[in-house]
């Protein structure tokens, strides 16, 4: 007995059925989480060392190569890549998707406390992020305030802000932008110095004996216990003045009388402003694959706690939140969900006109759908854009099931069966047409399930999404449909005024379909020829469309990067960028907010960022492409300034800056240097490419000192001395600390800033030799002056340039690799790799991974429908309707000027399992005709005449449920629209295509069918089962 036989005679069991689908649904959905789309970030792990004054080469050598080494052993690491810095390293960790992050942060830090010994003894340690260094905040925050210090608004941020969202579960970081932190500075004046006979390290070794706070014991009476603590701590400006350094023919000498102490900011080369205006921002960083919405909520229930409990005197706002766009996007696919199951409801009352029969399919895709949150729960996933488009193209499949079994049910009932009747054998019939077209479709997203990296961890929600919903529909309608049939359809002596009007259509459409297929027939070696020229055309146009790894949205945001000349200072390069904000503010009316960023995260100070909000689209005339084009020509009248602006990634939360980044890997950076500049000469001439640049850089001057040793050992003056008074006059070297309001802040020293212009200043600096005394630096050094690299790269271990960049209007990512591999072909020499990075090394394994894919969906397809059909031949019939549905597919992307990305390529390898769907009801009924004594041909006509009105609801079906998708134009609606746009080209091609292709195929290719005499007495014995 089948599943429909037990349904249709126990209909209180098939309801069950359904209502715990449904319930379960239910249950599930209350448990989903909200994300834009499936957890996509690898995990990544941060290491960033500081060490104050210290050179990009001894950061690499003395840093971060030690680091590396030590790293590298760590499992599953995919990029290794570090930034070597003045005075900081940075080595960013980027693991495989499948590895666990809490795990891989874990050993991470086992490695860098195993390299913590090979440091240099007074570097700071080694802090270990759960972070990219480069993730785009979820929300940004500003703090200002008309009537206090940047000093005060910064604590404030640090004091108050940081703490109440730093506990929100899944922020992995609250970044404080111009954060100006306190510390005291005491700043020496080198001719007082001189005078006073005092050195830099008599300073330090002042403060070493004055400025203490150790545990003294204990006192023990007879009855109590008090302890003891010694307090000889410095707080105040006036206390670090007095502080006493060395007796000079019996006076004290002070700070006060060889420089000042004053209260000031730890970082004096970073920081944030609104057209000049100091300000301070905070970032609300989330933690890979955190659920970006929940943190979101979280933290506006915070806020406003946060706004009551901030001094009146201080102003603090949200600048922006990335959420927002997340909220409209989903919206907009929830809404779409709506039209689609509408304009799916529409299409079938169209073909069965006949409100009784519409209830079977139509209650089959709620059951569906809803079943999918379920099994969502089940597998850990979210609601996000790609489950919800799952559900919408879903809405097409699930129905159509349903809707072949109430097709063979009411043409039994209009052959004269009973209700009853009617029902049994006409689920019996398809029964197994049911199950392969639904196996056939669920495995098309077998391989996508298997898939690694980006593009599996991507879609793997969205194939077990439409595979589960649509193995629930053949289970409902099986069940819930078939039982249905039973009751809603009652032979009709006279049809109702609707059918009767059209029917006459529905004839002609049929008798019009039989007529050019027997005339195809007559001519059907034409088949091969014309299977030949849609081949063809689908390996001329699709090598002819642009590639890119996804769309760009408009997401009311695009970030300015700015470069001043390498030997700018913080001042220069932050009276650029306000130059930069105003111009932008008084030719771009789209604006809504604009911060600008100097020396972001300890970087050069010649760097810097201005952060661009715009109106959201509804409020605007222009797109956010139209703006960025109009600022990519407009700042190039800055002729000083390096200027790139960049726009947001669709996928993914990194925002570094150009979406094409092309690495040059050498073994030494000689190597690298002979071979940069004709890679970016020949690169800059490429039409396709605009804003070449490169990361690393010979053009940062730097004053090297050498010690004369013989001369030093003469004069007892040890080579420590020497560099340590170097470090402690010219290198914000911390002294140590001090503690105020109960908090612990650094202090700094070196030479007030008159003393550290130019290199001749050298010369007013002193070292005490062993007898005691002063000694001039100009007596002890050599300098010289010298370009030397700004910071150094690493990638995987070998020294590095990448060239960024972006592409000129009418290029897409694609074309720009390509250029840069031509290039690279031309004028590279052997010794340099290549490699990609970013986006663009997204786009070369997205197109790896999905050709694996559909070469994997079609053998998995073929394999369940050998098994199905017991033949070897008759899927091939099926399969060869896929390059129709890829004509189709190709066609409608080059008409639309779509372009070939992640998102098309999964409806494309979608379209494998939906076109073969009709396909497999013509298969399947000409067998079963032949198996009635029909010939081949007779057999093929009669199964595809007998079954074209059902291929044409259901496929038409399917294209309506998809049109909403295709024709998508809120938020993220460009990527919705590519795989809207793939799958309804593809369905309206192969639909029309397969109806003459397929009898065509099948009548060269298939088997004659002759059932033996027990063959044949089995199928009478099943077909005449009592039907009780």
């Amino acid at each position: 007995m089948t599943l429909s036989d037990l349904s249709i005679r126990r209909p209180v069991l098939a309801i069950v059925f359904a209502a715990v689908i449904v319930l379960f649904g239910v249950v599930g959905f209350t448990f989903l989480g909200v994300r834009e789309y499936p957890a996509v970030d690898p995990p990544i792990v941060t290491v960033t060392t500081t060490y104050p004054g210290a050179s990009p080469e001894v950061i690499s050598s003395q840093i971060t190569e030690p680091i590396e080494e030590s790293i590298s052993g760590v499992a599953g690491i995919r990029v290794l890549s570090s930034t070597s810095a003045e005075g900081r390293s940075e080595i960013r960790v980027e693991f495989e998707l499948s590895v666990d992050m809490e795990a891989a942060a874990n050993d991470v830090r086992d490695k860098v406390a195993v390299a913590r010994r090979l440091l240099p003894g007074d570097v700071d340690p080694p802090t270990v992020e759960k972070a990219d260094a480069d993730a785009s905040p979820i929300v940004f925050m500003t703090l200002n305030s008309d009537t206090k210090s940047i000093l005060d608004i910064a604590a404030m941020a640090d004091r108050i802000i940081k703490p109440r969202v730093q506990t929100i579960p899944g922020v992995a970081s609250v970044r404080i932008f111009g954060d100006k932190r306190y510390a005291m500075r005491l700043l020496l004046d080198a001719e007082r110095l001189s005078a006073h006979g005092v050195t830099p390290l008599d300073v330090q070794a002042a403060l070493s004996r004055e400025h203490v706070d150790l545990p003294a014991g204990r006192l023990e009476g007879e009855d109590t216990e008090l302890g003891l603590r010694t307090i000889a701590k410095l707080s105040t400006p006036e206390e670090f003045n007095r502080l006493n350094i060395r007796s000079e023919n019996g006076r004290l000498i002070t700070l006060a009388d060889v420089g000042r102490a004053e209260l000031s900011a730890e970082n004096l080369r970073s920081g944030m402003a609104q057209f000049g205006v100091p300000m301070v921002g905070i970032a609300v960083v989330p933690q890979p694959n955190t659920n970006a919405v929940a943190i979101a909520d979280e933290f506006y229930r915070r806020y406003e706690g946060i706004k009551e409990s901030l001094p009146p005197e201080y102003e603090v706002e949200i600048g922006y939140d990335f959420t927002t766009f997340v909220r409209k996007s989903i919206s907009e696919v929830e809404e779409t969900l709506l039209i689609a199951f509408g304009l799916v409801v529409l299409i079938i009352f169209a073909f069965l006109r006949d409100w009784r029969a519409t209830i079977v399919p139509v209650v089959a895709i709620p059951v569906s759908i809803v079943s999918a949150f379920f099994i969502m729960y089940l597998m850990g996933f979210s609601i996000n854009i790609l489950t919800l488009v799952g559900l919408v193209l879903a809405i097409g499949l699930v129905c159509d099931d349903a809707i072949v079994v109430l097709e063979n049910v009411y043409a039994r009932i209009e052959a004269g069966r009973t209700p009853l009747q009617a029902a049994l054998e006409g689920s019996r019939e398809i029964y197994f047409a049911v199950i392969a077209t639904t196996l056939a479709l669920a495995a098309v997203f077998l391989p996508i399930v298997f898939l690694q990296g980006l593009t599996g961890r991507l879609f793997r929600e969205f194939g077990v999404v439409v595979a589960g919903s649509v193995l629930v529909s053949a289970f409902v309608a099986l069940s819930l449909s078939a039982m249905m049939c039973r009751f809603l359809l009652k032979p009709k002596e006279r049809a109702g005024w609707l059918q009767r009007v059209t029917e006459p259509f529905f004839i002609w459409m049929t008798r019009t379909y039989r007529a050019s297929l027997l005339g195809f027939m007559r001519v059907r070696w034409a088949v091969f020829p014309l299977m030949a020229l849609i081949a063809g055309y689908v390996v001329w146009q699709g090598s002819r469309l642009p590639q890119e790894l996804a769309p760009l949205e408009d997401r009311s945001n695009i970030r300015v990067n700015v470069r001043a000349p390498e030997s700018a200072t913080y001042d220069y390069t932050r009276r650029s960028l306000d130059e930069v904000a105003v111009w932008i503010a008084d030719n771009v009316p789209e604006v809504r907010r604009t911060f600008s960023i100097t020396a972001m995260r300890g970087g050069a100070v010649n760097t810097g960022m201005q952060n661009i909000y715009l109106h959201e689209p509804e409020d605007r005339q222009r797109s956010q492409e139209e703006i960025f084009n109009q600022l990519s020509q407009g700042l190039a009248r800055f002729d000083t300034l390096r200027i790139f602006p960049a726009q947001p990634p669709t996928i993914g939360s990194r925002f570094a800056g150009q979406p094409l980044n092309y690495v040059l890997q050498a073994p030494t950076v000689e190597a690298l240097l002979g071979a940069l500049p004709p890679f970016l000469e020949a690169a800059g001439r490429r039409p396709e490419l605009r804003f070449v640049d490169a990361d690393f850089k010979i053009n940062r001057e730097e004053t090297t000192v050498e010690l004369d040793r013989a001369r030093a050992a003469e004069l007892g003056i040890t080579a420590e001395q020497v560099a340590r008074t170097l470090q402690l006059t010219f290198g914000d070297q911390r002294f140590g600390y001090f503690v105020m309001d109960g908090r612990q802040y650094q202090i700094i020293g070196q030479l007030d800033r008159p003393f550290r212009k130019e290199p001749a200043d050298l010369r007013k600096v002193h070292v005490r030799s062993n007898k005691g005394e002063l000694v001039s630096l100009e007596n002890l050094v050599r300098w010289r002056e010298n370009t030397v690299p700004g910071a150094i790269y690493r990638y995987n271990r070998y020294v590095s340039a990448t060239i960024s960049g972006s592409m000129m209007p009418g290029y897409t990512l694609g074309d720009g690799v390509r250029a840069l591999d031509e290039v690279a072909k031309e004028v590279l020499p052997s010794n340099i790799q290549t490699d990609l990075a970013g986006e663009a090394r997204d786009l070369r394994d997205s197109s790896s991974s999905m050709a694996f894919a559909f070469g994997l969906a079609l053998l998995i397809v073929y394999l369940v429908l050998a098994a199905q059909f017991e033949s070897f031949v008759d899927p091939f019939i099926i399969l060869l309707t896929v390059p129709m549905s890829l004509g189709g597919a190709v066609l409608a992307l080059a008409l639309t000027s779509s372009s070939l990305n992640i998102f098309s390529q999964i409806g494309i390898i979608m379209l494998i399992g939906l076109v073969t769907k009709n396909g497999i009801l013509i298969v399947e009924f000409a067998n079963h005709r032949q198996k009635d004594g029909l010939s081949k041909h007779e057999a093929v006509v009669e199964a595809a005449t007998g079954r074209f009105r059902p291929i044409m609801m259901t496929s038409f079906a399917t294209i309506l449920g998809v049109m909403p998708i295709a024709l998508s134009m809120g938020a993220a609606g460009g990527s919705r629209q590519s795989l809207g746009i793939a799958v309804a080209g593809g369905m309206l091609g192969a639909t029309f295509l397969s109806l003459y292709l397929v009898p065509a195929l099948y009548s060269f290719m298939s088997r004659y069918r002759r059932p033996t005499e027990e063959e044949a007495a089995l199928d009478a014995a099943i077909q005449g089962a009592p039907a009780e």
